[in-house]
């Protein structure tokens, strides 16, 4: 599969790295706004080639799978752009600002035949499989509620910052503990209350959520770019509970019982750096000639993007991109 990479910002390293590692990857283009930070990454990463406009790039019929690694406040337009030109997208996360964005990329994904992907890797990644069988084994009897955070000391970040690339904890930090929650449980949510620290410039350095679903279930969640937080995972049930060790890429899962006394614990497996396993499954579902991911269909992105929708409008939160 030839990959291309449009945006080599920070997390398009990261994503370098990964398929530097995968035999089914041909590590193929690059494109950024200024050819000679293109030109370094290619260099940099082993990439063929590399370009000075996205829209070049777009133009190579070689060009098969596109990563985009822009600011979230381009996520759509730059997607829209490879799915106008015939090119498979995973698009990094948050998928898009609005769900709006989200909606109309989904439409023309489908009506174009193209595989259009959201790059949440914590979707994708083994660790999940393993957390779904120990909530189905019912070692922890009946689940009834769940606890999550992420947060890391950002405020020297310009992009985190800045309402013009959307910005806020929400969007960066807050998608994770979200995702955590909506893998657990799958009914609908009811009820949604969201409060949030703003900064003078009007996004959200941290923000608290609680999520009721329909069913009972309750997600106490947390995001934060001021502090760093132990990024853990917890779901309890009535014969014990789970505690996941980084929500944002799991290292170990630990099981409770009554009594508070380990039980079991799982090591994560060996990765790379835990962004292959995204690609793997976008190439998987281009050579099956599907337009989404099982491990985040369509379905499921739009429904991550609707909530934060609604969180944003409890906080009076909107982007000057929207």
């Amino acid at each position: 599969m030839k990959f291309a990479i449009l945006a080599p910002g920070t997390i398009a390293h990261a994503m370098a790295e990964a398929v530097s590692g995968l035999e089914k990857v041909q590590r193929y283009a690059v494109a950024s706004r200024d050819y000679g930070r293109a030109e370094r990454f290619a260099r940099q990463w082993g990439f063929e080639k590399a370009y000075g406009s996205y829209e070049e790039m777009l133009q190579d019929p070689q060009v098969e799978l596109v990563y985009v690694a822009s600011p979230h406040s381009h996520h759509y337009e730059h997607a829209k752009m490879c799915l106008m030109h015939g090119k498979h997208v995973l698009v990094e996360k948050a998928f898009t600002v609005n769900a709006v964005q989200a909606e109309e990329l989904v439409r023309l994904s489908r009506e174009k035949g193209l595989l259009l992907a959201e790059a949440i890797w914590t979707r994708y990644m083994p660790s999940r499989q393993m957390i779904d069988e120990i909530l189905e084994s019912g070692v922890l009897g009946t689940v009834t509620s769940l606890t999550a955070n992420l947060g890391y000391v950002l405020p020297h970040v310009e992009r985190m910052q800045n309402p013009q690339l959307a910005g806020g904890a929400l969007l960066d930090l807050g998608v994770y503990p979200i995702n955590f929650a909506l893998m657990a449980f799958h009914e609908k949510v009811k009820e949604v209350h969201a409060a949030a620290v703003m900064s003078p410039k009007g996004v959200d350095w941290m923000n608290s959520i609680t999520l009721s679903f329909e069913d009972g279930k309750m997600a106490v969640l947390h995001s934060d770019m001021l502090a760093q937080t132990d990024r853990q995972g917890v779901i309890s049930g009535d014969q014990g509970y789970l505690e996941v060790q980084n929500i944002n890429n799991c290292e170990e899962i630990r099981v409770f019982d009554l009594e508070r006394k380990m039980t079991a614990r799982y090591q994560a497996p060996e990765q790379i750096n835990g962004y292959e396993y995204e690609v793997l499954a976008c190439i998987k579902a281009i050579e099956e000639g599907k337009v989404e991911c099982p491990q985040m269909p369509h379905s499921e992105t739009l429904r991550v993007m609707k909530l934060m929708d609604h969180i944003r409008e409890q906080w009076g939160m909107v982007f000057p991109c929207e």
